[in-house]
Protein backbone atom coordinates (compact mmCIF):
# COMPACT_ATOMS: atom_id res chain seq x y z
CA UNK A 1 0.00 0.00 0.00
CA UNK A 2 1.28 3.25 -0.79
CA UNK A 3 1.94 6.33 1.72
CA UNK A 4 0.86 9.27 1.63
CA UNK A 5 1.46 12.43 3.75
CA UNK A 6 -0.11 16.24 3.98
CA UNK A 7 1.48 18.93 5.95
CA UNK A 8 1.32 18.51 9.47
CA UNK A 9 1.40 14.84 9.28
CA UNK A 10 3.93 12.41 11.13
CA UNK A 11 6.69 11.79 8.21
CA UNK A 12 9.51 10.49 10.18
CA UNK A 13 12.05 9.65 7.44
CA UNK A 14 12.39 12.94 5.51
CA UNK A 15 15.31 14.80 3.54
CA UNK A 16 15.73 18.02 2.60
CA UNK A 17 16.28 18.07 -1.10
CA UNK A 18 15.49 20.18 -4.41
CA UNK A 19 12.44 19.83 -6.83
CA UNK A 20 15.20 18.95 -9.64
CA UNK A 21 16.53 16.18 -6.69
CA UNK A 22 12.99 14.95 -5.79
CA UNK A 23 11.62 14.29 -9.35
CA UNK A 24 15.09 12.42 -10.24
CA UNK A 25 14.94 10.39 -7.17
CA UNK A 26 11.22 9.28 -8.54
CA UNK A 27 12.69 8.50 -11.56
CA UNK A 28 15.01 6.70 -10.07
CA UNK A 29 12.91 4.55 -7.84
CA UNK A 30 10.35 3.87 -10.12
CA UNK A 31 13.00 2.14 -12.49
CA UNK A 32 14.47 0.05 -9.90
CA UNK A 33 10.65 -0.96 -8.99
CA UNK A 34 9.59 -1.71 -12.19
CA UNK A 35 11.33 -2.84 -15.16
CA UNK A 36 8.83 -1.94 -17.81
CA UNK A 37 9.39 1.49 -17.32
CA UNK A 38 12.09 3.57 -19.01
CA UNK A 39 13.19 7.13 -19.86
CA UNK A 40 13.05 8.88 -23.10
CA UNK A 41 13.09 12.00 -24.74
CA UNK A 42 16.08 14.64 -26.33
CA UNK A 43 19.26 14.81 -24.39
CA UNK A 44 17.93 13.08 -21.11
CA UNK A 45 20.94 10.03 -21.64
CA UNK A 46 24.53 11.39 -21.48
CA UNK A 47 23.75 15.13 -21.45
CA UNK A 48 21.82 14.44 -17.99
CA UNK A 49 18.69 16.62 -19.32
CA UNK A 50 18.67 20.03 -20.96
CA UNK A 51 18.14 21.26 -16.68
CA UNK A 52 20.04 18.84 -15.43
CA UNK A 53 16.80 16.85 -14.16
CA UNK A 54 17.83 13.03 -14.90
CA UNK A 55 21.21 13.51 -14.15
CA UNK A 56 23.62 10.12 -14.34
CA UNK A 57 20.13 8.13 -14.23
CA UNK A 58 21.58 6.54 -17.84
CA UNK A 59 24.95 5.32 -15.72
CA UNK A 60 22.70 3.45 -13.42
CA UNK A 61 20.07 2.12 -15.60
CA UNK A 62 21.87 1.90 -19.46
CA UNK A 63 20.94 3.43 -22.74
CA UNK A 64 17.88 1.04 -23.18
CA UNK A 65 16.04 2.62 -20.26
CA UNK A 66 17.39 5.97 -20.33
CA UNK A 67 17.13 6.61 -24.32
CA UNK A 68 18.03 10.02 -26.54
CA UNK A 69 15.69 10.90 -28.91
CA UNK A 70 16.12 12.51 -32.17
CA UNK A 71 15.12 15.69 -32.36
CA UNK A 72 11.60 14.69 -33.22
CA UNK A 73 8.53 15.41 -30.64
CA UNK A 74 6.28 13.86 -32.95
CA UNK A 75 8.00 10.91 -33.45
CA UNK A 76 9.15 9.90 -30.08
CA UNK A 77 5.57 10.81 -28.52
CA UNK A 78 4.14 8.16 -31.19
CA UNK A 79 6.78 5.65 -30.01
CA UNK A 80 5.30 6.05 -26.01
CA UNK A 81 1.96 5.73 -27.26
CA UNK A 82 2.81 2.46 -29.48
CA UNK A 83 4.92 1.15 -26.59
CA UNK A 84 2.39 1.97 -23.55
CA UNK A 85 -0.15 -0.02 -25.73
CA UNK A 86 1.76 -3.05 -25.81
CA UNK A 87 3.30 -3.10 -22.14
CA UNK A 88 5.59 -0.80 -21.48
CA UNK A 89 5.75 2.12 -18.96
CA UNK A 90 7.59 5.10 -20.69
CA UNK A 91 8.30 8.37 -19.18
CA UNK A 92 8.45 10.59 -21.94
CA UNK A 93 10.38 14.18 -21.55
CA UNK A 94 9.71 17.39 -23.58
CA UNK A 95 11.95 19.73 -22.89
CA UNK A 96 9.45 22.79 -23.16
CA UNK A 97 5.96 22.59 -23.19
CA UNK A 98 5.60 25.17 -25.89
CA UNK A 99 6.81 21.97 -27.86
CA UNK A 100 4.01 20.22 -26.97
CA UNK A 101 1.97 21.66 -30.29
CA UNK A 102 4.37 19.36 -32.10
CA UNK A 103 3.21 15.83 -31.25
CA UNK A 104 -0.87 17.47 -30.79
CA UNK A 105 -1.86 14.32 -33.16
CA UNK A 106 -0.54 11.40 -31.10
CA UNK A 107 -1.58 13.19 -27.28
CA UNK A 108 -5.17 14.08 -28.65
CA UNK A 109 -6.20 11.16 -30.83
CA UNK A 110 -4.32 8.36 -29.94
CA UNK A 111 -2.83 8.47 -26.31
CA UNK A 112 -6.01 9.93 -24.93
CA UNK A 113 -8.67 8.31 -26.53
CA UNK A 114 -7.10 4.83 -27.18
CA UNK A 115 -8.43 3.27 -24.07
CA UNK A 116 -12.01 4.79 -24.69
CA UNK A 117 -11.96 3.62 -28.32
CA UNK A 118 -10.93 0.25 -27.54
CA UNK A 119 -13.67 0.33 -24.78
CA UNK A 120 -11.07 0.18 -21.95
CA UNK A 121 -9.45 -3.01 -23.07
CA UNK A 122 -6.04 -1.06 -23.45
CA UNK A 123 -4.10 0.53 -20.98
CA UNK A 124 -1.66 3.92 -21.97
CA UNK A 125 0.37 4.52 -19.10
CA UNK A 126 2.50 7.06 -20.47
CA UNK A 127 3.79 10.15 -18.07
CA UNK A 128 4.76 12.93 -20.22
CA UNK A 129 7.61 15.26 -18.45
CA UNK A 130 7.72 19.21 -19.52
CA UNK A 131 9.06 22.19 -18.32
CA UNK A 132 7.08 25.59 -18.82
CA UNK A 133 7.23 29.11 -17.06
CA UNK A 134 8.30 32.22 -17.88
CA UNK A 135 11.40 33.87 -15.81
CA UNK A 136 14.51 32.76 -17.82
CA UNK A 137 14.33 35.46 -20.86
CA UNK A 138 13.99 32.65 -23.38
CA UNK A 139 11.29 34.15 -25.52
CA UNK A 140 8.07 33.08 -26.12
CA UNK A 141 8.33 29.61 -27.80
CA UNK A 142 10.13 28.20 -24.21
CA UNK A 143 8.42 30.08 -21.66
CA UNK A 144 4.55 29.33 -22.04
CA UNK A 145 2.86 28.07 -19.37
CA UNK A 146 -0.25 25.98 -21.01
CA UNK A 147 -1.42 22.76 -18.77
CA UNK A 148 -4.63 24.30 -18.98
CA UNK A 149 -4.68 22.68 -22.09
CA UNK A 150 -4.24 19.25 -20.60
CA UNK A 151 -6.58 19.53 -17.39
CA UNK A 152 -9.37 20.08 -20.48
CA UNK A 153 -8.58 16.99 -22.42
CA UNK A 154 -10.62 14.02 -21.71
CA UNK A 155 -8.46 10.92 -21.27
CA UNK A 156 -5.34 12.30 -19.54
CA UNK A 157 -4.56 13.81 -16.17
CA UNK A 158 -2.89 16.89 -15.63
CA UNK A 159 -0.72 17.87 -12.18
CA UNK A 160 1.58 20.40 -11.18
CA UNK A 161 3.79 20.18 -8.38
CA UNK A 162 4.76 23.51 -6.18
CA UNK A 163 6.87 21.70 -3.42
CA UNK A 164 9.94 18.68 -3.52
CA UNK A 165 7.42 16.68 -1.38
CA UNK A 166 4.80 16.73 -3.72
CA UNK A 167 7.05 16.87 -6.92
CA UNK A 168 8.55 13.08 -6.09
CA UNK A 169 4.82 12.01 -4.78
CA UNK A 170 2.94 12.78 -7.93
CA UNK A 171 5.44 11.82 -10.28
CA UNK A 172 5.60 8.11 -8.67
CA UNK A 173 1.49 8.19 -8.87
CA UNK A 174 1.77 9.45 -12.45
CA UNK A 175 4.38 6.58 -13.70
CA UNK A 176 2.15 3.82 -11.79
CA UNK A 177 -0.67 5.21 -13.47
CA UNK A 178 -2.71 3.15 -16.30
CA UNK A 179 -3.39 6.29 -17.71
CA UNK A 180 -1.85 8.97 -19.39
CA UNK A 181 -0.39 11.86 -16.87
CA UNK A 182 1.34 15.44 -17.53
CA UNK A 183 3.65 16.18 -15.08
CA UNK A 184 4.36 20.22 -15.34
CA UNK A 185 7.60 21.59 -13.59
CA UNK A 186 8.09 24.96 -13.48
CA UNK A 187 11.53 26.05 -14.56
CA UNK A 188 12.28 28.46 -11.97
CA UNK A 189 11.90 26.89 -9.03
CA UNK A 190 14.30 23.51 -9.74
CA UNK A 191 16.00 24.44 -6.62
CA UNK A 192 13.50 25.30 -4.51
CA UNK A 193 14.13 23.12 -1.47
CA UNK A 194 11.98 21.60 1.40
CA UNK A 195 12.12 18.10 3.40
CA UNK A 196 10.67 15.54 1.23
CA UNK A 197 9.65 11.55 2.81
CA UNK A 198 12.47 9.02 1.62
CA UNK A 199 10.25 5.84 1.80
CA UNK A 200 10.15 4.48 -1.69
CA UNK A 201 6.39 3.93 -1.27
CA UNK A 202 5.55 7.53 -0.62
CA UNK A 203 2.88 8.90 -2.82
CA UNK A 204 0.82 11.72 -3.34
CA UNK A 205 -2.82 10.67 -4.95
CA UNK A 206 -3.72 12.46 -7.82
CA UNK A 207 -6.83 14.87 -7.48
CA UNK A 208 -5.57 15.76 -4.16
CA UNK A 209 -4.62 19.49 -3.34
CA UNK A 210 -2.43 20.19 -0.36
CA UNK A 211 -2.99 22.85 2.41
CA UNK A 212 0.77 24.51 2.74
CA UNK A 213 -0.04 27.16 5.33
CA UNK A 214 -3.48 27.13 7.77
CA UNK A 215 -5.09 30.87 7.91
CA UNK A 216 -8.94 32.48 8.39
CA UNK A 217 -8.88 35.42 6.41
CA UNK A 218 -8.03 34.29 3.09
CA UNK A 219 -7.54 31.75 1.23
CA UNK A 220 -4.79 31.62 -1.73
CA UNK A 221 -5.10 28.94 -4.03
CA UNK A 222 -1.54 28.87 -6.10
CA UNK A 223 0.17 26.34 -8.38
CA UNK A 224 4.37 25.73 -9.02
CA UNK A 225 6.28 28.82 -8.48
CA UNK A 226 3.29 30.96 -7.22
CA UNK A 227 2.97 28.36 -4.30
CA UNK A 228 6.84 29.19 -2.39
CA UNK A 229 5.74 33.09 -3.38
CA UNK A 230 2.07 32.79 -1.45
CA UNK A 231 3.66 31.31 1.19
CA UNK A 232 6.61 34.02 1.64
CA UNK A 233 4.07 36.79 1.56
CA UNK A 234 1.72 34.69 4.01
CA UNK A 235 4.08 35.32 6.61
CA UNK A 236 4.93 38.71 5.93
CA UNK A 237 1.27 39.36 6.01
CA UNK A 238 1.33 37.46 9.53
CA UNK A 239 -0.54 39.57 11.89
CA UNK A 240 -2.28 41.97 9.68
CA UNK A 241 -4.11 39.26 7.11
CA UNK A 242 -4.61 35.30 7.84
CA UNK A 243 -3.57 33.57 4.57
CA UNK A 244 -4.40 29.79 4.17
CA UNK A 245 -2.18 28.70 1.00
CA UNK A 246 -3.34 25.68 -1.09
CA UNK A 247 -0.83 24.22 -3.63
CA UNK A 248 -3.54 22.91 -6.13
CA UNK A 249 -0.85 20.17 -6.99
CA UNK A 250 -3.43 18.29 -9.26
CA UNK A 251 -5.49 20.43 -12.43
CA UNK A 252 -7.20 17.17 -13.51
CA UNK A 253 -8.85 15.42 -11.53
CA UNK A 254 -9.52 18.82 -9.67
CA UNK A 255 -9.78 18.55 -5.14
CA UNK A 256 -13.11 20.62 -5.28
CA UNK A 257 -13.52 19.19 -1.24
CA UNK A 258 -10.78 20.78 0.06
CA UNK A 259 -11.31 24.01 -1.78
CA UNK A 260 -14.41 24.81 -0.62
CA UNK A 261 -13.62 24.00 2.99
CA UNK A 262 -11.03 26.49 2.66
CA UNK A 263 -13.48 29.33 1.50
CA UNK A 264 -16.29 28.06 3.50
CA UNK A 265 -13.71 29.04 6.13
CA UNK A 266 -12.07 32.17 5.10
CA UNK A 267 -14.99 33.46 3.11
CA UNK A 268 -12.41 34.80 0.34
CA UNK A 269 -10.49 33.32 -2.63
CA UNK A 270 -7.97 34.20 -4.49
CA UNK A 271 -6.43 32.10 -7.65
CA UNK A 272 -2.40 32.40 -8.48
CA UNK A 273 -1.41 30.73 -11.36
CA UNK A 274 0.88 31.18 -13.91
CA UNK A 275 -1.19 30.56 -17.09
CA UNK A 276 -3.40 33.19 -19.19
CA UNK A 277 -6.34 34.67 -17.53
CA UNK A 278 -9.04 33.62 -19.79
CA UNK A 279 -10.92 30.22 -19.76
CA UNK A 280 -8.27 28.43 -17.92
CA UNK A 281 -7.24 27.16 -14.71
CA UNK A 282 -8.17 29.98 -12.93
CA UNK A 283 -11.58 29.98 -14.38
CA UNK A 284 -12.24 26.62 -13.32
CA UNK A 285 -11.46 26.66 -9.66
CA UNK A 286 -13.45 29.91 -9.39
CA UNK A 287 -16.61 28.05 -11.34
CA UNK A 288 -16.47 25.17 -8.77
CA UNK A 289 -16.15 27.52 -5.87
CA UNK A 290 -19.35 29.51 -7.10
CA UNK A 291 -20.92 26.42 -7.57
CA UNK A 292 -20.40 24.69 -4.64
CA UNK A 293 -19.27 28.10 -1.83
CA UNK A 294 -21.23 30.65 -3.05
CA UNK A 295 -22.95 31.84 0.12
CA UNK A 296 -19.70 31.19 1.81
CA UNK A 297 -18.46 34.17 -0.22
CA UNK A 298 -17.60 37.51 1.21
CA UNK A 299 -16.21 39.30 -1.11
CA UNK A 300 -15.72 38.70 -5.25
CA UNK A 301 -12.72 36.40 -5.87
CA UNK A 302 -9.97 37.46 -7.45
CA UNK A 303 -7.48 36.21 -10.27
CA UNK A 304 -3.76 36.64 -10.46
CA UNK A 305 -1.97 35.21 -13.69
CA UNK A 306 -0.51 36.49 -16.82
CA UNK A 307 -2.56 38.80 -19.40
CA UNK A 308 -4.01 37.01 -22.52
CA UNK A 309 -0.88 37.66 -24.19
CA UNK A 310 2.17 35.63 -25.06
CA UNK A 311 5.99 35.67 -23.24
CA UNK A 312 8.00 38.53 -24.19
CA UNK A 313 11.93 38.28 -24.97
CA UNK A 314 12.43 41.02 -23.41
CA UNK A 315 13.35 41.32 -19.38
CA UNK A 316 11.72 44.40 -18.28
CA UNK A 317 8.36 43.08 -20.70
CA UNK A 318 8.45 39.61 -19.38
CA UNK A 319 8.62 40.85 -15.72
CA UNK A 320 5.96 43.08 -16.22
CA UNK A 321 3.84 40.31 -17.27
CA UNK A 322 4.55 37.34 -14.99
CA UNK A 323 2.33 37.10 -12.22
CA UNK A 324 4.31 37.20 -8.73
CA UNK A 325 4.02 37.73 -5.21
CA UNK A 326 3.28 41.72 -5.59
CA UNK A 327 0.00 40.97 -8.21
CA UNK A 328 -1.20 38.09 -4.93
CA UNK A 329 -0.62 40.69 -2.22
CA UNK A 330 -3.03 43.30 -4.08
CA UNK A 331 -5.86 40.97 -4.83
CA UNK A 332 -5.33 40.03 -1.22
CA UNK A 333 -5.96 43.43 -0.84
CA UNK A 334 -8.87 43.44 -3.01
CA UNK A 335 -11.06 40.84 -1.23
CA UNK A 336 -10.22 41.44 2.16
Amino acid sequence: MSTTSQPGDDVSDTQEMTIREAIRLALREELERDEDAFIMGEDVGEFGGVLSVTGDLVEEFGEERVRDTPISEAGFMGAAVGAAATGSRPVVEIMFSDFLGVCSEQILNQMAKNRYMFGGKTEMPVTVRTTEGGGMGAASQHSGTIHTWFAHLPGVMAVTPGTPRAAKGLLKTAIRSNDPVFFFENKMIYEQAGEVPVDEDYTVPLGQASVEREGDDVTVVATQRLVGESLDLAEELDGETSVEVIDLQSLYPLDTETLVESVGKTGRLVVADESPLSYGTHAEVVARVQEQAFFSLDAPIQRVGVPDTHIPFSPALEEEVLPDADGVRAAIDRVV
